[in-house]
């Protein structure tokens, strides 16, 4: 008797030459992509609107009103800068350079926008990044203590802290910060990135506190660090105010949960129990603040950067605001919308590294 034939083992059907698997990460982030592209494009078309509403004449406010009373000036002026089309046309132009990667030329500093955006964002990035590290490190350290210390002394304390940091105006602070440790006590420089007699150091991040330890310029490097201390000092506190009020809430409804429960009856110790169970879940809103802190910090530091006189995106908006200088305030307004979108971006990625419980869909 013969033996039965060997069967072929059953195969799954091809998959179509077309239909591909792609990581769920993959597809989330070219999901995402195509949203922010669009919202870029709803922040330009939201501040080329909210620009050309503002009254005012560009040309007195750039020339002088002299010029602004001579024809021929105002329409050399007007054509320069393509103001003399419709608006329609004046947008759609602005998209199409912007697709090249050019914001247009500022009709303050007769520059190329890009370029001066190029050398204001790296002066507020070097105090942004101080000001959200100290905060983070101080304001989730001081919630922390208050949520597991709640009802005692150390409690109450933080908690008028954090009070006295959110309350406090950042401009009265600075103010009194400028006066009083720089023209009182004269413990830091009050004004600029550098001293006057020190040079800069060699233009290669635009961080003069990088740049100057790169190209091995110690005392650039110190006296860098020493014009950043109060501005960084002043951005700070109301940070870590808000990180550790909310930070407290935070832990506060992490220790209710019925797992911490159960790995304090367990016999966990307790350090164990707030590191690896604890913070580890409430760092995911956590981390939600700090994002919008570190936007915060990088767009809303106008009065901090006027009154210490740091040449930063603030002063540049400011400036340009103030000129009607419409390419600089457009160029400023999609800077802080990709700002924006990008601290989204890397939060809700960090989510998913941070809490297993969090999958990106």
């Amino acid at each position: 008797m013969s033996a039965p034939s060997a069967q072929p083992a059953p195969t799954s059907p091809a998959r179509p030459a077309g239909e591909r698997t792609s990581h769920p990460l993959l597809r989330y982030l070219v999901r995402r992509l195509g949203v922010s592209a669009l919202l870029i494009v709803g922040v330009t078309l939201v501040t080329f609107v909210l620009t050309n509403l503002v009254p005012g004449d560009t040309v007195a406010a750039n020339l002088g009103q002299r010029a602004a009373d001579d024809p021929a000036i105002v329409a050399a002026y007007r054509a320069h800068y393509g103001l003399d089309r419709p608006l329609p046309a004046q947008y759609l132009t602005y998209l199409g350079n912007l697709l090249h990667g050019d914001l247009g030329e500022s009709q303050q500093t007769h520059r190329p926008v890009l370029t001066d955006l190029r050398s204001a964002v790296p002066a507020t990035l070097e105090i942004a990044i101080g000001a959200i590290v100290l905060s983070v490190l101080i304001g989730v350290g001081f919630g922390t203590i208050a949520a597991v210390r709640r009802g005692h002394l150390a409690d109450s304390a933080l908690r008028l802290v954090s009070l006295v940091g959110i309350s406090l105006p950042t401009f009265w602070f600075a103010l009194v910060a400028y006066y009083v440790l720089s023209f009182k006590l004269d413990l830091a420089p009050g004004s600029g990135r550098l001293s006057p007699a020190t040079t800069p150091p060699p233009d290669i991040t635009g961080l003069y506190t990088l740049d100057s330890l790169l190209s091995g310029q110690w005392q650039t490097y110190a006296d860098a660090v020493a014009h950043l201390m109060l501005p960084t000092l002043v951005l700070t506190l109301y940070t870590v105010g808000l990180l550790t009020r909310f930070t407290r809430s935070a832990v506060l409804e992490v220790l209710e949960q019925d797992y911490v429960r159960s790995a304090r009856a367990k016999g966990l110790p307790g350090r164990t129990v707030l590191l690896r169970y604890v913070l580890r879940a409430a760092l995911v809103p956590i981390l939600t603040v700090v994002g919008l802190a570190f936007g915060a910090l990088l767009s809303g530091t106008v009065l901090v950067e006027q009154i210490f006189s740091w040449p930063g995106l603030g002063s540049y908006a400011y400036q340009a605001a103030s000129h009607l200088d419409l390419p600089g305030v457009m160029g400023v307004g999609l800077f802080v919308g990709i700002i924006y979108l990008l601290i989204n971006l890397v939060v809700d990625l960090l989510y998913g590294a941070i809490d297993p419980r969090v999958r990106v869909s």
